[in-house]
Order: structure tokens, then C-alpha cells, then sequence
């Protein structure tokens, strides 16, 4: 017989609240995901990076702001586009080998600004 699944409820790091009203469901509320940044108005910097990464080249794009499923759904189609394998990676898409122009033209088309491709 196989262990049960333990239930994990997302607490957001919070152990322990004085407050007597207090609901893990008011964090969620308070939360204003309306005021995310349309992508043209963000500027997201790509740059090329293989150190640290056992010789092998990585395409990293920071700085985008929004939800965790935007930024999954982002590098999705960066991955599908560029015909590579790629990570989320505290925040920031990588991107396997050098695809800095493919993924500066692909971001433009999208919307968003983006630095020269270093």
C-alpha cells in the first residue's frame, strides 16, 4: 500500500498570526493582480551567460513583472519559438544556448521592450 499524499496548503510563509479575524484566503484578496504591466510596458534585459554552467551557453531574460503563470506562459512560447529546452530560475527564463536575437525579435513582436541583445 502507498503513503497517502500529504496536502501542502499554501500558507505563504506565514506560521502563526495574532490577529483573531485572520484567513489564509485574505492574503489572496489583498493581492492586486490588475495592476500587472501590459508588455509594452516593460523592458526586459537579455543577455548570454555560461558561467557556472559547465561550459554550455544559457539565453537569460530578466525583468519581467507579473504573475507566475504569465512568466510560465512566456517561456512556454519562448521555448516553442526558439526550438530549445529552458527553466524558470529565480524569476528569470533561460533559455538553452546562444538565442538572444531570436528572442529580442520574438519579445518585440510581442510587445515588449527590450534591451540590446548583449
Amino acid at each position: 500500500m502507498s503513503k497517502p499524499k500529504k496536502i501542502k496548503r499554501d500558507t505563504d510563509g506565514i506560521v502563526y498570526s495574532t490577529e483573531p479575524n485572520f484567513a489564509f484566503e485574505n492574503l489572496f484578496e489583498k493581492l492586486d493582480l490588475d495592476n500587472a504591466l501590459k508588455p509594452n510596458q516593460q523592458k526586459l534585459n537579455i543577455r548570454m551567460e555560461n558561467k557556472g554552467r559547465g561550459g554550455k551557453t544559457a539565453t537569460l531574460i530578466e525583468g519581467f513583472h507579473g504573475s507566475e503563470e504569465e512568466l510560465k506562459d512566456l517561456e512556454k512560447k519562448l521555448k516553442t519559438h526558439c526550438g530549445t529546452g529552458g527553466s524558470i530560475v529565480d524569476g528569470e527564463i533561460l533559455i538553452q544556448g546562444d538565442q538572444r536575437k531570436k528572442v529580442m525579435d520574438f519579445l518585440q513582436k510581442l510587445g515588449y521592450k527590450t534591451n540590446k541583445a548583449i
